[in-house]
């Protein structure tokens, strides 16, 4: 029997994106809603859909959450729609990046009169548009809207007549520096995810998906798909066989070189230390999480992708060292600047400024290792589902023993309140999702004698 032809990943993703650039001239409702699993193309989807738009509809806005993210679409924009003529509002104390500067596409300014009249495009954040109060465009592009706060929404509401909803509802969900909890469960919480508040107040808003992860191998998919996207589920855009991470060196048979070679094969590793109670500052597992990028780089590792047929060699910048804690960057940081010179240009930060990045290789600093207990913000899913959704190739976990039995003394006792429902899964189900998975390819590593003082 025939089995019926499958469109190809390029095709879904076409098929997806067709489908929303042509609902959007003539949508009827205030807005259109495009979930996006990690790596799917929501800044390519963004560009597209404001360059529709203005050819029928004049000027776009487009919103997001962050300057990085803001300074990421501007140069999208500048080098893939050239045509467009493209404006970066800015606060006054922020400093562009020189390259926007240089730009003689791209117009910059802190004043939305000095940009309007000559943009197709203005793109700024979010807390920047907020202070635009007599203006009003007919379409805003709201980027990674699941992160935006639902008052902050409500602050840039007047300034457009529809908008598209664009964001990755696994990530984290908006976060504030100071208590918030008096607002849990009123309808009014400002923590509430923009998105979540739109979609509960408007239940016939359409709805779209992307299918495809372009960032992600096939290892990581199911579990990334399975653990944080049940309402969304996703595949990868690869094959098996288009990513391989080798090493040009053979290794020492350390717990850091059979991680490494773990995750080569099977794109994930759990680097598991003795159990421990640490908290926050764990010094041993920050030099194993440093260990683990020196292996790396001293092994010469070598990754080929649909990208690069015939091979990288793996430097600094093609590796991400992510932790829960500001904290525990700022350790790993100083750890690294005085005793491995030579990892000088991993990026090393929280879940929340790995967001929308992507790199060959990450190493995860789990947020329950050392934990005596299991805090709701330790055990937020978008939390877990950012640091391990970030790579290309693999992914590599560091963690003290006994993470399991510490879900299991802290069973999920959230309350249930009333209001905006998040598409993201319950932490604890997550959490164990990940540790099931990780389970089958733990390297475990006793006391890490001779490691460098610090």
């Amino acid at each position: 029997m025939t089995l019926p032809h499958q469109p190809s990943p390029q095709q879904q993703m076409d098929q997806a994106a067709r489908a929303i650039l042509e609902q959007l001239p003539t949508l009827t409702h205030r807005g259109l809603v495009v979930d996006s699993p990690p790596g799917a193309g929501k800044s390519t989807l963004v560009a597209q859909a404001a360059d529709a738009l203005t050819q029928s509809h004049g000027p776009c806005v487009v919103i997001a959450q962050t300057n990085s993210q803001v300074d990421h679409l501007v140069r999208r924009f500048a080098r893939h729609h050239p045509h467009l003529q493209t404006a970066r509002l800015t606060a006054t104390d922020h400093t562009v990046p020189h390259d926007l500067q240089a730009h003689p596409a791209i117009h910059i300014g802190a004043r939305i009169e000095d940009l309007e009249k000559t943009a197709d495009v203005i793109v700024g954040t979010a807390m920047k548009w907020a202070t635009v109060t007599d203006r009003r465009w007919p379409w805003a592009i709201i980027d990674e809207a699941y992160q935006m706060r639902s008052d902050t929404l409500l602050w840039t509401a007047g300034i457009f007549d529809q908008a598209l909803f664009v964001g990755d509802p696994g990530q984290l969900d908006p976060f504030s520096t100071v208590e918030t909890h008096r607002f849990a469960g009123l309808s009014h919480d400002p923590m509430n995810s923009a998105a979540a508040v739109l979609l509960d107040n408007n239940r016939d808003l359409p709805v779209h998906s992307l299918p495809v992860s372009w960032r992600l191998p096939p290892s990581a998919v199911p579990l990334i798909s399975d653990a944080f996207y049940p309402f969304t589920p996703f595949h990868a855009g690869s094959s098996e066989t288009d990513r391989t991470l080798t090493f040009s060196i053979t290794g020492m048979r350390t717990p850091a070189d059979k991680a490494i070679e773990k995750a080569a094969r099977t794109g994930w590793a759990l680097l598991e230390l003795p159990a421990r109670i640490t908290h926050q500052l764990d010094a041993e597992a920050f030099h194993a999480v440093l260990g683990v990028a020196e292996r790396l780089l001293v092994r010469g590792a070598i990754t080929t992708c649909e990208k690069n047929l015939q091979g990288h060699v793996l430097r600094p910048g093609d590796i991400a060292i992510g932790t829960a804690h500001r904290s525990q960057v700022h350790h790993i940081r100083a750890l690294l600047a005085r005793q491995y010179p030579q990892l000088h240009g991993i990026t090393v930060d929280t879940a929340n400024r790995l967001q929308g990045c992507e790199f060959s290789v990450t190493i995860v600093l789990h947020p329950l290792s050392g934990r005596g207990d299991a805090s709701a913000f330790h055990l937020e899913a978008g939390r877990l589902c950012a640091l391990t959704s970030r790579h290309r190739h693999a992914c590599i976990v560091v963690a003290r023993a006994g993470i399991a039995e510490l879900l299991d003394a802290h069973p999920s006792n959230e309350l249930v309140r009333p209001g905006a429902a998040s598409k993201i899964p319950d932490g604890w189900e997550a959490n164990h999702a990940v540790l099931a998975h990780l389970a089958e390819h733990t390297i475990h590593a006793q006391e890490l004698h001779g490691r460098r003082s610090g």
